[in-house]
């Protein structure tokens, strides 16, 4: 069976795992998690070149949270500091729609934590650990050209550029130049 049956053969993933770096627990995300969430959710300089709009009140963060409990072929962790049992962000990883072989993965963190190293951290878990339990070896992601943070942890975690493209937000009111990358790992 190669990579492309054996995930289509995931319908979705019944349980997020709970996976542990040095510095971080990434865990399934849960209604308690609202309030914290809604720190990063509702900032605007973690959502300026994020997908979706930024959200008002913590019930559309509750909204949010119902929805990506395994109902899809994604897991979905919260991101919680260790040393004080914060959560800071979010990070998910899953197949990649439009390249069959390949799983993406995306993530956001609170701004009071940027350029500490962990979302490279926390994703190169996240690669890790698909690696590992579903085999996948092909990895994609991309970000906006204007935010080339996000584009030095994707190459921190061995991610090498492939193209520009574009994607634009949930609703439809904003288009972001973009950087493809992909990982082939043997």
């Amino acid at each position: 069976m190669n990579i492309i049956q054996k995930i289509k053969q995931i319908k979705y993933i019944k349980t997020t795992p709970t996976l542990e770096t040095e510095r971080l627990i990434l865990r399934p995300i849960t209604p308690k998690d609202a309030d914290a969430a809604f720190v990063w959710l509702s900032d605007e300089k973690v959502n300026k070149f994020m997908p979706y709009t930024l959200y008002k009140n913590t019930d559309e963060v509750l909204h949010w949270i119902n929805a990506i409990i395994p109902k899809d072929k994604n897991c979905h962790w919260g991101i919680v500091v260790k040393e004080n049992n914060l959560l800071i962000g979010s990070c998910s990883i899953g197949p990649d729609k439009k390249q069959p072989d390949a799983w993406g993965f995306g993530y956001n963190i609170r701004s009071d934590y940027w350029n500490k190293g962990l979302t490279t951290e926390a994703t190169k878990m996240m690669i890790k650990f698909a690696n590992k339990k579903y085999g996948i070896k092909n990895f994609v992601a991309s970000h906006a050209v204007d935010n080339p943070a996000s584009g030095r942890v994707m190459e921190k975690c061995g991610l090498v550029f492939d193209h520009y493209g574009e994607y634009s937000t949930f609703d439809g009111k904003q288009t972001f130049k973009a950087k493809f990358y992909k990982m082939h790992l043997e």
